[in-house]
């Protein structure tokens, strides 16, 4: 692989080259992590991997979970574009929900058992509270509020209850089979339990 040009100095404005160089490493770390894992990596590794210096990849980033960060934060995203297809054109509030969980669960089960090294990752960010993971699940939390003031409107949902109260019993039954950690210890019964929850969910949440 060849090794582009060092910037001049730490103040040169960042441009094409930055970016390009940026891409090329969490590309090579992406391929690394997913032959070796996230934890067994380090960023010597990556630096001999890619052909820098451990000091040239530390100019953008200052730390490997800096690099996972960006890995994570793809990866997690693709999952909730998943989630916002299979939403998208539902009728109601109730079958909203439903989907929702179900391609949740879908979408991490299928990264668990195609890039398994990198849902480790996913599974560390999680772990370590990562910002990558929080707005994964902030995500998920605004979603499933939205559906809920969506389906008070429409008569579906009771009222009375506060919706931070509603949203965060959800998403607390949820969390086993939605974060990338807990999930790994229940894929036996993800399937099952999509189908089983929703519907406990739903005669919760009826007026």
């Amino acid at each position: 692989m060849k090794k582009p040009t060092a910037p001049a100095s730490k103040s040169q404005p960042r441009g094409p080259l930055d970016h390009d160089v940026r891409t090329q490493i969490v590309e090579a770390a992406e391929e690394y992590f997913s032959h070796y894992g996230y934890e067994k990596t380090t960023v010597s590794d990556l630096a001999k991997a890619i052909g820098f210096s451990k000091a040239y990849i530390y100019k953008f980033f200052d730390s490997k979970q800096a690099i996972g960060e960006v890995i994570c934060s793809g990866r997690l995203s693709m999952i909730m574009r998943a989630v916002d297809e299979a939403t998208a054109t539902v009728p109601n509030a109730s079958e909203r929900l439903r989907r929702m969980f179900s391609a949740l669960v879908e979408a991490g089960s299928d990264l668990f058992f195609h890039d398994r090294k990198l849902y480790d990752l996913a599974a560390a960010a999680a772990g370590g509270s990562w910002p990558s993971a929080r707005a994964h699940e902030d995500h998920v939390r605004q979603l499933i509020a939205q559906i809920i003031v969506e389906g008070r409107k429409l008569g579906e949902f009771e009222r009375k209850t506060p919706l931070d109260e509603t949203v965060n019993a959800i998403l607390l039954v949820m969390r086993p089979y939605v974060n990338p950690l807990l999930l790994q210890h229940n894929l036996d019964f993800a399937a099952k339990a999509t189908v089983q929850l929703s519907s406990l969910i739903l005669r919760s949440l009826a007026p």
